[in-house]
């Protein structure tokens, strides 16, 4: 498949067959697809870990290997298999176990070409493939798979980069040639990756984010406003140098698109006072807003790429310059925007990212969907014509548009687990398990925390609504049954049924 099939609107940009010349001189127009993904840390297994989710008791080979093999089966679905051409990832562990030369990705490929990641992950790995960096197993599952062939960039460790220790940093992966890549440092988030392409001759410039995160959170709001301050004089520069400078800014922005309406009691946010991502798609044609954010591309119910506390996000961002509307080098091509979810696979049956989990050999995917848009290369070497577009976004939105899920409305009866599901002897703590939903029946056999008993088993009971979690607390007893739909999952360690809505306790 060329996109996810949830994205009927974009199926008719599947990858086409393109004919060009290894010289820099254009012969024909290139399509080609960038896809912005926060994998949800993705970690190497050399025993080095600041955080404890991810050290040797609880992560390991096993847990890279379905890592890296379920990363790199959804990315590939991009352009009909051969993945998306140029790609940014977030939350892919620093490598604290390697030398201070750069890995050489491509003598590593040649190394271990006869062989998988599965293979070199099971059993006991030897030091050198634990060694690895956990950016290059992701490459050689791609490789595999027939994505590519990559450049890969990284940053927060390259030269330039900052000086205070990072856990993560931003990748990028490009089938084109890297021109020159830069690491401008950030107070409290990782390094912004600058990475000057050629595309056919034409030069695109990509900056690779991960900002500070807590986008709710005013205290916070402050170290955002500073890392798109380095964003936005950066791009400054560049567009003094070129107005008309083809520049993608995406990544994990920890912000929404629309921060300033949704968290009014920011005066100033990073994202929309400072760098000056905004809705209306003509005014890039003029000099002062020179920067559309492609969410508004989609209508506002859809704009969603992340869920947390059950409302949905958008933290993912791809933003694009005005030399991306115009007929010289690099062109957007109108309307192609879209989220990679994809039911089944990255997404649960109730429209949820399907996250990682580490239990047993790991599962799942990502809190985050991909998102992605579609590109094209001009010849008309004329920037002072633009693109024709169908329906621009001209206005920006009055409101917060926050969309949540809608618990009430699901059909547990055939979206629970259904007991004769079971096998007998299943261990649901196994990992595979996860995120189901399930018809709780049982017994309170503790306080504090709430504890009861289901299945032989002792589980705690949750919900983030306070006042429906204070509710049922009080009006249950130890020794007295409870009947409710709960869904699986672990806090800190431990395992409960988290209740989001009171609909589901009946």
């Amino acid at each position: 498949m060329s996109v996810p099939q949830s994205l009927r609107r974009t199926a008719a940009l599947a990858a086409t067959v393109v004919v060009f010349t290894a010289v820099a001189v254009q012969l024909h127009a290139r399509d080609f697809m960038v896809v912005a993904y926060n994998v949800e840390n993705l970690f190497d297994v050399d025993g080095i870990s600041n955080y404890d989710d991810f050290k040797p008791d609880k992560y390991g080979a096993a847990q890279l290997s379905t890592k890296v093999r379920n990363a790199a089966g959804l990315l590939a679905r991009f352009n009909g298999g051969k993945g998306p051409d140029v790609l940014m990832v977030d939350e892919v562990e620093i490598d604290f176990s390697s030398s201070d030369s750069k890995p050489d990705y491509a003598a590593l490929l040649k190394k271990y070409s006869g062989t998988t990641v599965e293979r070199m992950l099971s059993g006991d790995p030897s030091r050198d493939v634990a060694d690895l960096p956990a950016e290059f197993f992701l490459l050689k599952e791609l490789t595999d798979l027939g994505a590519g062939p990559y450049n890969l960039v990284v940053g927060g460790d390259s030269p330039g980069g900052s000086d205070r220790q990072s856990t993560v940093k931003c990748t990028l992966f490009s089938v084109f040639p890297v021109v020159e890549m830069r690491s401008h440092p950030t107070q409290s988030a990782r390094d912004i990756l600058e990475v000057k392409l050629d595309v056919d001759g034409h030069p695109l410039y990509v900056f690779a984010n991960h900002w500070k995160s807590g986008a709710s959170d005013p205290a916070t709001e402050g170290m955002r406003i500073q890392n798109a301050g380095v964003l936005r004089a950066r791009i400054d520069q560049l567009l003094s140098d070129d107005p008309h400078a083809d520049i993608i800014i995406g990544g994990d922005l920890n912000s929404q698109y629309n921060q300033s309406i949704r968290y009014p009691q920011m005066r100033e946010t990073g994202i929309n006072t400072v760098l000056g991502s905004q809705g209306n798609e003509l005014a890039v044609r003029g000099a002062d807003r020179p920067l559309y954010n492609l969410w508004y591309e989609l209508k506002p119910e859809n704009r969603a790429s992340d869920l947390y506390r059950d409302e949905w996000g958008t933290l993912m961002h791809i933003i694009i310059s005005r030399g991306l509307y115009d007929y010289r080098g690099v062109q957007y091509i109108d309307n192609s925007f879209g989220v990679a979810k994809v039911a089944g696979v990255n997404a649960d049956a109730t429209g949820r990212p399907i996250r990682w989990s580490n239990h047993g050999s790991g599962s799942g995917f990502s809190d985050h969907f991909p998102i992605f848009a579609r590109f094209t290369t001009v010849s008309d070497n004329d920037a002072s014509r633009w693109i024709a577009l169908r329906n621009p976004s001209t206005q920006e939105e009055s409101g917060a548009n926050v969309q949540r899920i809608n618990y009430a409305s699901m059909d547990l009866t055939q979206l629970a687990v259904k007991d004769s599901e079971i096998p007998p002897g299943t261990n649901l703590r196994d990992g595979t398990w996860n995120r189901k939903i399930f018809r709780v029946e049982g017994k309170v056999v503790g306080e504090r925390p709430f504890t009861i008993e289901f299945r032989g088993e002792k589980w705690e009971v949750f919900s983030h609504n306070r006042e429906l979690r204070t509710e049922f607390y009080q009006s249950h007893a130890i020794g007295d049954r409870v009947r409710f739909y709960g869904e699986l999952g672990t806090y800190q360690g431990r395992w409960q049924f988290v209740i989001p809505d009171k609909s589901w306790i009946r």
